[in-house]
């Protein structure tokens, strides 16, 4: 399946399902699912709400809420129901938020590509290198990222991004796919002169500015993408491709990267995991090619999805 958080001409934020271009809505249904005992209990011993609504509470409601939506979307659409009580407009007439709009935490993971770590210069690392973005740097995909002032060295990293769905702490490396709900496409649009020309760098301030986290088109659910070690990665600039990459080359695999950060941290529901990117950057290529208002991005994992969005 493929979620999606979106709003048609009216206020309301909703959640839909993409059925064949169109879109089914979900926001109700959702809005009657409950919760895992286990989100509530987390959130009671964080002194913290559990998930209201959306795409983040389906991600809270548990093992079996990916079959509960299954069992509802199958139910809905049968065809003499769906044209009675289930319009289903159209996937271009609707207004795309990233998937999840505001992820409790966005983990980088830098040169974990053997193409990009060679184009950088340095060797490849023994363990992942760990890289945060704020969820308030999230951008709906089709969105125009405008480029801060006085920022000159605005670069493009195409992503594989995995979406978190279950509570996670010590996970086994062979268990890990199990807490994973699916899949998104991911910019990770970095500010290079403070990650790379100040001292000390200031990565995590480079890569978390206002619009630096493009992400959609929606979330792909984890069993339509049986490996996410066998999906290329690429990203157009202006009709020309920088990036081509594939996810076998990555240094770290999601397995691994999920259980390394498992170790440290609790996975929850919502978090996105963003895989690295391969070589091609803007940065590294000779002369640099850095980011101008009104250039076009078209981000792209197959079996995932394509992302487009502008600079501003």
């Amino acid at each position: 399946m493929k979620l999606i958080t979106y709003r048609l001409s009216d206020p309301r934020v909703r959640t839909g399902v993409v059925l064949n271009d169109r879109v089914l809505d979900i926001s109700d249904w959702l809005e009657a699912l409950p919760v895992s005992a286990q989100a509530v209990a987390h959130h009671l011993a964080a002194g913290t709400v559990a998930p209201l609504g959306g795409i983040l509470r389906w991600l809270s409601a548990g093992a079996e809420a990916h079959a509960l939506l299954q069992a509802h979307v199958a139910k809905v659409t049968t065809p003499h129901l769906a044209q009675a009580t289930t319009p289903m407009p159209a996937l271009a007439d609707v207004t795309l938020f990233a998937p999840v709009p505001r992820p409790g935490k966005i983990i980088g993971v830098g040169r974990n590509y053997a193409d990009h770590a060679k184009e950088t210069g340095v060797a490849p690392f023994e363990k992942p290198r760990i890289i945060f973005k704020m969820s308030s740097s999230v951008a709906a995909p089709g969105a125009s990222v405008v480029r801060p002032k006085g920022v000159t060295k605005l670069d493009f990293e195409s992503e594989l991004a995995v979406v978190i769905g279950a509570y996670a702490r010590d996970v086994a490396e062979a268990d890990a796919l199990s807490v994973v709900a699916g899949y998104t496409v991911l910019n990770d649009v970095s500010a290079r002169e403070f990650q790379f020309d100040v001292s000390p760098a200031q990565t995590t301030f480079a890569k978390s500015m206002d619009g630096f986290c493009p992400m959609g088109p929606w979330l792909v659910t984890r069993d339509e993408v049986p490996d996410p070690q066998a999906l290329d990665v690429s990203c157009w600039l202006n009709g020309e491709r920088m990036q081509h990459g594939h996810t076998a080359d990555m240094l770290f695999s999601v397995k691994a990267l999920v259980a390394y950060v498992s170790q440290f941290m609790t996975l929850e529901p919502g978090d996105i995991l963003t895989t690295g990117t391969p070589a091609g950057i803007g940065a590294f290529r000779q002369p640099p090619v850095y980011l101008q208002p009104g250039d076009q991005l078209r981000l792209e994992v197959t079996g995932v999805g394509s992302m487009t969005h502008a600079i501003g």
